[in-house]
């Protein structure tokens, strides 16, 4: 979710009032507040047939205009029907402000009614909350600007704050915000463009942006994918590689045949081939995907891609992060369990290799 959709999603409620504004200024008050009731009712059927849902935030509009529009007229005094809009902008400016200082979230829970349930991560939501600080700013400072104009100008004066300068304010204010990211963007591509780059994903393994290698190890949260593969022979014993002492992660353990990550736009295949060749040579073998999975530690978090290849060749180490490697029985694997000899992430993937056996035995 981004702040288009937020407005977007938000926009219709506003449309009576809209309708009024202008309806207002061609025909007067009574007309304009019956024009905009018409415009409330039929929107809010459209949108209960389209959707089978009744929205409560049109008819919250509606509800409003109604009210205030009636007291204006009654009392034959149009300051309360001015004040709506401003009232609008104190129920806004809490809702942000709840939303972005407190743990009750309601853009969020706003987010599953107009969003259509879309899922915002805990990091996407907190990257949200500090663009909205602006957002809250701006309606603030509107909100005071329709409270004067209500009391202090004149009719034309109001419809233009309360209709015409709000678009206007928020107009810039979204592409001061894009001009923003995008100038941000550059900075950070052009610090890290001699970096690696890796694809953050979901855990299904759909793209969702990209990132440096220094950025996706600076600490989990960050889901990029990586390849792992075990290399079995006939005899079932494993080939394992040992880790230079340099590496960053698990220096010096003993860890599965192949593992790497998934650069930027290549294929996991792709990737898969790539490491296999690069660490130990093997440029031509089938490998069975296994299984999927989420690994995080306190480096990086990794969509992990398991494979499975059979290989009865000599097998070496190809390149200077693999301080040695050889093929282990599982007697030996097993003796040496939780004991600092291997990898955590090899253990846990070796179980997994266990009960693929034991299903394939059965």
């Amino acid at each position: 979710m981004n702040r288009w959709e937020l407005l977007k999603s938000l926009a219709p409620g506003f449309l009576p009032l809209v309708v009024f504004i202008l309806a207002d200024a061609v025909w007067g008050t009574r007309i304009g507040l019956a024009v905009a009731v018409a415009a409330g009712a039929v929107e809010f059927g459209w949108t209960y047939f389209r959707e089978k849902v009744a929205d409560r935030f049109i008819l919250l509009d509606i509800g409003l205009i109604v009210f205030l529009g009636l007291v204006s007229i009654l009392l034959e005094n149009e300051i309360f029907f001015k004040l709506k809009p401003a009232l609008i902008g104190v129920i806004f400016c809490v809702i942000l402000a709840v939303s972005i200082y407190s743990p009750r979230n309601i853009l969020l829970l706003l987010s599953k009614r107009y969003m259509k349930g879309v899922q915002i991560g805990e990091a996407q939501m907190t990257q949200f909350k500090q663009s909205l600080r602006g957002l809250l700013w701006l309606f603030c400072a509107h909100t005071v600007l329709v409270v004067y104009a209500a009391v202090f100008l004149s009719t034309t004066a109001w419809a233009f704050i309360s209709g015409g300068l709000f678009y206007i304010l928020f107009g810039a204010y979204f592409i001061w915000e894009i001009g923003r990211k995008r100038l941000r963007r550059m900075r950070w591509e052009r610090r890290y463009r001699d970096d690696e780059w890796f694809d953050l994903v979901d855990e299904s393994g759909r793209v969702m942006g990209r990132a440096p290698r220094a950025v996706c190890h600076s600490g989990p949260g960050l889901l990029h994918p990586v390849v792992h593969l075990h290399v079995v022979d006939s005899k079932d014993r494993i080939y394992l590689q040992k880790r230079a002492a340099g590496k960053q992660i698990q220096p010096g353990k003993w860890d599965t045949a192949v593992g790497g990550h998934v650069h930027s736009g290549e294929t996991v295949e792709a990737a898969l081939r790539r490491e296999a060749a690069e660490e130990l040579g093997l440029t031509d073998f089938s490998a069975q995907g296994v299984v999927r999975y989420v690994w995080e530690t306190e480096v990086e978090s990794e969509l992990v891609h398991m494979f499975v290849a059979r290989i009865d060749r000599p097998v070496r180490p190809a390149c200077d992060e693999i301080e040695d490697g050889r093929f282990w029985r599982i007697k030996k694997i097993r003796e040496n369990l939780g004991k600092g000899v291997f990898t955590p992430n090899f253990e846990y993937e070796y179980e997994i290799l266990c009960r693929l056996k034991a299903a394939q035995t059965v």
